[in-house]
């Protein structure tokens, strides 16, 4: 009996611990948006670093970073089972398998890091491999194998004073800092000096910095017209023309904006067959220039666009969504197995988009605009890869997809970051919301709620000064992390020979 207690104790030591660091995961995902629930984040990051400390085996340290990242990316995006709701009878079934493959995929990324980290050394010199690694793996996630980086640590800080440091060192940047600060708390027992000073320093840093100044603003009025469109009626016959009905009433309003903004996909036809409807819509803006979004076929693909309709409905200017959602918009390598005969995910026999050439910028009457559709806003990368630099942002979205409680928002988040990155006004338009005019500093000037049917006229704020992200990128902060794994590495070698 004595044995069989002995037994089960560490057995359930050990599904304990796991549970904890599950729940450690999933209290830190309510840093991200709706809830921003800040405090959670030295609580999550400073226990698990805690725990990270009691591993001495490689296998060990990736367990908990993988268990850590399966609870926060299983609770940050539980937003991805919305899209199979809009037709529950076919594909609700499929809902839970995407978001645990998808959490337990992303979670890899954190393992790895975990992992790698407990190889080269415990207690301080530990904790600053994890932090660098961590960051490493961070960049990995946002750029390897077309990228995610939704649910970034970035994204907690938005309405934070941390907020300010966008334009400078970028999202990553904001994410290494939030690592450097938070987790030597880990070591509060051992070393209470080491794992309180950085959080100090870091909050002392942002406690003398200056708060952003208010926005300069044009003379320029934009219409952000939003529709209300369900997912599920949004391409119903008995209901699409209606939602058409509803966006002309609301371009046709007076006094007259200098541009009216429609949302992605906001006509129910292809370009290459809505002349009738683009007519309807130039009558409607009287002159007005108006941006909305539309899908068109060309050259057997078809395209997710934004156009410019001019003063008598045609399209003067065609930008194609360039970065796809993969599984959503397009399969990943679907054009290859087509040559092999296998066409039902190929682009080009209609069972998904192609992409775009790039980013372009569009020449618009109140200045020059970088469009964005959807998720694209997601990529910073994208919008420094622009050939030129904007006068603003324009995001048209359709975040119906995402439901209503938590995907919206952190993608709302995300285009906020954008627009502070580049200090540059951002126009966003969604389907069901959040509409918004964000100036350059990334702070919401006018909007539209969630589920609201209308549009607003909103003052274009003016850009601000290139910033340094805006000319330099990820580049600055991915060669620091590389220049300290370096030295960590050479550190913990000549400790090593010498001992």
């Amino acid at each position: 009996m004595t044995a069989l207690r002995l037994t089960r104790a560490p057995a359930l030591h050990r599904y304990g611990s796991a549970v904890l660091t599950f729940g450690l995961g999933a209290l830190l995902a309510q840093a991200l948006a709706p809830v921003q629930f800040l405090w959670g984040i030295p609580i999550a990051l400073g226990l698990v670093s805690a725990q990270f400390l009691r591993t001495d085996s490689a296998w060990g340290g990736a367990w908990i970073g993988w268990l850590f990242g399966l609870g926060y990316f299983g609770f940050g995006l539980s937003w991805i089972v919305e899209p199979f709701q809009v037709d529950p009878d076919r594909h609700a079934w499929m809902a839970p398998f995407a978001l645990i493959f998808l959490a337990a995929g992303l979670a890899l990324f954190w393992g790895v890091a975990f992992g790698l980290a407990v190889k080269v050394s415990r207690r301080e010199l530990g904790v600053l491999a994890l932090i660098i690694i961590w960051s490493l793996a961070e960049f990995g996630r946002a750029y390897l194998l077309t990228g995610l980086p939704w649910a970034a640590f970035g994204q907690f800080w938005i309405d934070s004073p941390a907020a300010i440091l966008l334009p400078w060192v970028g999202p990553h940047g904001i994410a290494l800092l939030t690592l450097a600060a938070v987790l030597p708390l880990g070591l509060v027992r051992q070393n209470p000096f080491v794992a309180i000073t950085p959080l100090v320093l870091v909050l002392g840093v942002l406690f003398v910095l200056p708060p952003a100044p208010a926005a300069v603003l044009t003379q320029k009025t934009v219409r952000l017209v939003q529709p209300n469109a369900p997912q599920d009626q949004k391409w119903h016959p008995e209901y699409r023309w209606g939602f058409v009905r509803r966006q002309l009433s609301y371009t046709s309003a007076m006094p007259r904006p200098d541009l009216i903004v429609w949302p992605e996909t906001a006509v129910p036809q292809l370009l290459n067959n809505a002349d009738e409807t683009l007519a309807a819509i130039a009558g409607a803006a009287d002159g007005v220039p108006v941006i909305t979004g539309i899908q068109r076929y060309e050259d057997q693909r078809y395209f997710n666009s934004l156009v410019v309709l001019d003063g008598q409905g045609a399209s003067s200017q065609v930008y194609d969504k360039t970065h796809l959602v993969p599984f959503g918009e397009y399969v990943p390598f679907g054009d290859t197995l087509a040559r092999f005969g296998i066409t039902g995910f190929a682009s080009q026999t209609g069972s998904g988009y192609s992409a775009g050439p790039g980013p372009q910028v569009l020449d618009l009457t109140i200045g020059k605009a970088l469009p964005l559709i959807c998720y694209e806003a997601v990529f910073p990368q994208l919008i420094n890869a622009a050939p030129e630099r904007a006068d603003m942002l324009i995001q048209i979205t359709n975040d119906a997809w995402f439901g209503t409680y938590s995907g919206p928002y952190q993608h709302l988040v995300q285009a906020r970051m954008r627009a502070a990155e580049q200090g540059l006004p951002m126009i966003r338009v969604a389907n069901t919301g959040v509409s918004a005019m964000i100036d350059g500093y990334g702070r919401i000037r006018e909007s539209l709620p969630m589920g609201e049917a209308g549009f607003v006229d909103a003052v274009l704020p003016q850009p601000l000064a290139p910033t340094l992200y805006s000319r330099t990128g990820d580049l600055p902060v991915f060669v620091l992390l590389l220049l300290l794994a370096g030295g960590v590495v050479l550190f913990q070698r000549s400790r090593v020979s010498s001992s």
